[in-house]
Order: structure tokens, then C-alpha cells, then sequence
């Protein structure tokens, strides 16, 4: 079934027209057991919180038992406050911990001529599908997985297959996924479809998911002032709700500058943002974007650590963001087992860096500005930056400031893609 809803004045669904568009998705449908995938707390602006609370409270109340597995990735779980304010009142237990590492199973491979095909001969190797085993338990008469179709830097359009594939998945699918990402080049992949990520992807729905009761259930939002505008709704069991909400999110979540940023200034909201994991979307979705010699400037005042998870942290905090050439030499050396064990770290380390084609500075408060030079990013001292560059005051876009600096300013960089007219 295929079901999509548009706004027609700009200005983002009602919650009436949405929650309208889901009681209708489960019409006709005889169900006993529901496993509902939404995205954890950092997507928070994706609307999926509203969405799982009306699907939650729609089946319960139908004698429906409900369980919640939030598509974490490598990231850590949700907190008790963090489900309070992006699902409201469903009961803390209902959401389940997913442990990229011993929660999953594997289905089968995506074989390595084909990874070779796909990638123009960049990588060689098989990938493993694994899957969280609750996606696979029989039980389920419907697995519900929700989330926000948005540019990614890994995949090129975020979501539909990749909350399975990554945000329930297994390792060898999220470090190698990543890393095919980091080898063909993020910059010929952000904002399409049809990516050799999303190929991968496409493969393991087609061959290992194709009989599982899956209902995707896609938002194109954007936030403006950080309220979330819900600009269209696809619920499909097709591929057809990818596409149809890839189409508006190159419309909604795409900027184009009409000529090189020479100063970006990235606000990092602390809610959503503790770790320069999640941080380095300022230098993923705005790299396009910013002119050579430029600054990023990103305003960071919950970063914390590097990592999301341990392990990846002391990788960070061990190689640093030193540029494309710099972490596949230390990935190609045998004594660094430990960066090849874990290629999504090394793809997060390319990812992160400008290749010295412009400087990234991290204004902090809760981490020393030492250690965040001490993994290659520029530091200084938050307080002291938003005295020049207050988020409250800078608006979206150019700003002229009182001694006639230009900055750009993004208030959250999770939410679009910004290109240059020039070099596109």
C-alpha cells in the first residue's frame, strides 16, 4: 500500500491531517503483535516522535501489543527524559535497547563482484546484512519503521532502509556501509538517490527483507525557529515512498549559496548534540558549500566527547581528524588493527576533516580546548565566541555583523544540505 500526504500551504501538515494518514495505514489490518523503528533523540526534528505516540496509542488501544526498538546505530540509548520529550507519554519500558554489536544476526551477503560494480571498482570485499533478531522474530504481524528521508553524508538521502540496515543493524554493515561512503566520495553522493550506499541497502531489502511485514513511514520536515514543519508524509511498503519523499526533500532540505562561504558559523543545539559524531554534521552537510580558505565556526556548547560509543571515542581521540590520505595511510598500516576493525570510524574520520581546504573551529564549554586540538579541529572558548556570534540574535543565512564581517549562520545542520551554485 502506498500513502502519501502533502502540505498544501508551506507551512507543514497539522497533526490532524497526520494522525488521520496513520489510522488509515493500519485499516483492514488483523493485528496481535507491532514492533515500531523510529530513530532515537538525534532526530528529534524529524517528527517521528508524534508519529510513534499516535501509532503506539492507535494499536494499544486495539489490544495490540507494542514494542519500541529505536534505530540507535552505534549511538547510545535513549534516555528516560530524551523519550519524555520527543514521544510524550509512552511508558519508558516499551523502548528497547539495540546493541549494534551482539543484538543482531546475520541474513546473508551482499557479494563482493557486486560491491565492485556498484563502487566503479573502489572496494572489493563482501558485506555482511545483519539485523537486529527482533526485525526477524515471527511474532510480528507488522514492523512499523519510522523516519525522516533528509541529505546524508554516508548514504546520500537518509532513511527508509538505512534505520534498518544501520540504525538496527550490525557491524559489518555499519563500518563497511560507512566506508564505501568515505571511499567513492561523500561529496558525489549527498543529496541523490541511487548512491552505491543506498544500492547496498536496496539489495539487502530484496533479497533478505522482502517477505517481512515492513511498512515504512517517511516525514520530509524542516524547523525553522526549531519548530518542526511536517511538509509531507509517505507510507508505503514499496520503494516508491522513498522516492516520492526524496523529490520533495531535494526541494525542502537543499540550499544552494550562489557563490562560496567564506565565513559559516554552526549552532549546535546541546539537546542534540554531545559528541562531534553527531557535531560533525556542521562540516559534512556545509562542506559543499564553504569556499576555499573559508572557516567553519561551530558554535558546540554539549559537546562532551568525541564518540558516541567508547570505543569509537579513544579511535578519535587516538588518530584525529587529519584528512583522507592521512587516515586511509594509518587504516593501510598492520599495526592499526584497531582502526580497520572498526571502518566506520575510519570513514567518520574522513567524513570530519576539510582536507585543509578550510579551517574548523569548535567553540566549546564542556570538554578543554586542548583535547579538541588535540584530534585536529581549531578550539576556543564558547562563552567568549557567542559574544561576536550570538545564536539568539544571527538569523539563517547572511548576516552583516556591526564592523562589516559576513557570516553565514545555520541553526542546525542535521536538518539540510548546502551547496555551492558555482561548483555543483
Amino acid at each position: 500500500m502506498e500513502h502519501f500526504v502533502y502540505d498544501k500551504g508551506g507551512s507543514g501538515l497539522s497533526q490532524g491531517e497526520i494522525k488521520e494518514a496513520l489510522l488509515k495505514s493500519l485499516e483492514g489490518k488483523k493485528l496481535k503483535n507491532v514492533l515500531i523503528i523510529p530513530p532515537d533523540f538525534t532526530r528529534f526534528h524529524s517528527n517521528a516522535g508524534y508519529i510513534t505516540n499516535v501509532y503506539y496509542h492507535a494499536l494499544t488501544e486495539a489490544g495490540v501489543e507494542v514494542d519500541i526498538l529505536p534505530a540507535l546505530g552505534t549511538h547510545v540509548p535513549v534516555t528516560e527524559e530524551e523519550v519524555t520529550v520527543m514521544f510524550g507519554d509512552i511508558p519508558f519500558e516499551k523502548f528497547l535497547p539495540h546493541n549494534w554489536r551482539t543484538d543482531v544476526m546475520k541474513l546473508g551477503e551482499v557479494p563482493a563482484e557486486y560491491l565492485e560494480e556498484i563502487t566503479e571498482g573502489l572496494w572489493h570485499d563482501p558485506v555482511s546484512v545483519e539485523i537486529n533478531r527482533m526485525v526477524m522474530d515471527e511474532k510480528y504481524d507488522l514492523i512499523l519503521s519510522v523516519g525522516q528521508v533528509v541529505p546524508h553524508e554516508v548514504i546520500g538521502m537518509a532513511n527508509q532502509a538505512k534505520n534498518l540496515f544501520v540504525g538496527v543493524g550490525g557491524s559489518d554493515m555499519i563500518n563497511k556501509s560507512h566506508m564505501v561512503g568515505a571511499v567513492y566520495g561523500m561529496e558525489r553522493m549527498m543529496g541523490k538517490d541511487h548512491t552505491p550506499v543506498r544500492k547496498i541497502f536496496d539489495y539487502g531489502m530484496e533479497h533478505f527483507l522482502n517477505e517481512r511485514p515492513i511498512l515504512f513511514v517517511l516525514t520530509v520536515c524542516t524547523a525553522p525557529g526549531g519548530v518542526i514543519n511536517t511538509h509531507g508524509l509517505f507510507i508505503g511498503d514499496t520503494r516508491k515512498a522513498l522516492e516520492a519523499a526524496i523529490e520533495l526533500a531535494q526541494e525542502k532540505n537543499i540550499d544552494f549559496v550562489d557563490t562560496g562561504i567564506k565565513k559559516c558559523v554552526v549552532y549546535l543545539d546541546p539537546a542534540e548534540f554531545k559528541s562531534t559524531w553527531l557535531g560533525n554534521k556542521s562540516v559534512y552537510r556545509t562542506r559543499m558549500a564553504i569556499a576555499d580558505g573559508g572557516e567553519l565556526l561551530v558554535l558546540a556548547p554539549g559537546i562532551e566527547r568525541f564518540g558516541e560509543d567508547d570505543q569509537v571515542d579513544v579511535l578519535i581521540r587516538k588518530y584525529g581528524y587529519r584528512g583522507r590520505i592521512k587516515t586511509l595511510e594509518e587504516f593501510e598500516k598492520p599495526e592499526n588493527q584497531d582502526l580497520r576493525d572498526n571502518m566506520g570510524a575510519a570513514a567518520h574520520l574522513i567524513h570530519g576533516s576539510s582536507d585543509d581546504r578550510f579551517s574548523i573551529t569548535y567553540a566549546v564549554k564542556n570538554i578543554t580546548k586542548e583535547e579538541v586540538e588535540g584530534v585536529g579541529f581549531g578550539a576556543c572558548d564558547y562563552d567568549e565566541a557567542i559574544k561576536r556570534y550570538n545564536p539568539e540574535t544571527l538569523q539563517y543565512g547572511y548576516n552583516t555583523l556591526p564592523d562589516g564581517e559576513e557570516v553565514y549562520f545555520i541553526p542546525n545542520p542535521a536538518l539540510g544540505l548546502w551547496i555551492n551554485k558555482e561548483k555543483f
